[in-house]
């Protein structure tokens, strides 16, 4: 029988990952026509209220129903804003690994949101889900991305060469699609041996319904 992750919101001392819903739909559109992310992921161009709508409503609780993933979106505890996404996918329940993915929006980056969500994310799964395997991948050329990896924790275990479609602007400012690697990065719970502490205070991972 086909599992399924809960509808979970995890704390950590700056942010809260919860399920998405439609209020974040401005947030959302806006964040996805930013150019890094346009560059680095396969959303579509431009995109939408309208798409944005469509992911939260319809594929996000369709890919959750189903037990292929998670969307969750990342927000400042303080203010509530709309920091970024939490993406699982390609779940395998009898392997209890999944594939884990970030956004963030371009006013949050710098501030270390990415590995803080991508931690928080991958100690609820090795915990509360008893996962034994979270993938990574990054294009060859996303040394963002990459950082982001490292600073959680992940190993690099080799190149998928020529793997990768990224987009590149043209000299007359269109998008085109570009072939590049893909960077294979994996986590596993004995990677996150020691790393409890850091969320000492967050309180912990709570379920989303007793959340607000």
């Amino acid at each position: 029988m086909t599992s399924t992750f809960p509808a979970i919101s995890i704390s950590t001392e700056r942010l809260v990952l919860r399920p998405l819903d439609e209020d974040d739909v401005p947030s959302m559109a806006a964040m996805m026509n930013d150019e890094q992310i346009v560059a680095w992921t396969h959303v579509p161009q431009p995109f939408t209220e309208t798409a944005a709508r469509t992911w939260i409503t319809r594929y996000a609780p369709a890919e959750r129903t189903a037990g292929r993933g998670l969307d969750l979106a990342v927000t400042e505890f303080l203010t509530q804003r709309l920091v970024g996404i939490i993406q699982l996918t390609k779940t395998n329940w009898h392997v209890r690994a999944t594939e884990l993915s970030y956004i963030v929006a371009p006013w949050a980056r710098g501030e270390g949101y990415a590995s803080e969500a991508s931690l928080a994310t991958a100690q609820w799964l090795f915990t509360d889900q008893r996962f034994e395997r979270i993938e990574l991948r990054t294009a060859a050329d996303n040394t963002a991305s990459q950082q982001v990896a490292q600073k959680i924790g992940c190993i690099s275990e080799g190149v998928l060469r020529n793997a990768c479609i990224a987009r590149a602007r043209t000299e007359e400012g269109s998008w085109t699609e570009v072939r590049t690697d893909f960077i294979v990065w994996s986590l596993l719970p004995e990677d996150l041996e020691g790393s409890g502490e850091r969320f000492a205070e967050s309180g912990g991972f709570t379920s989303y319904a007793d959340w607000n």
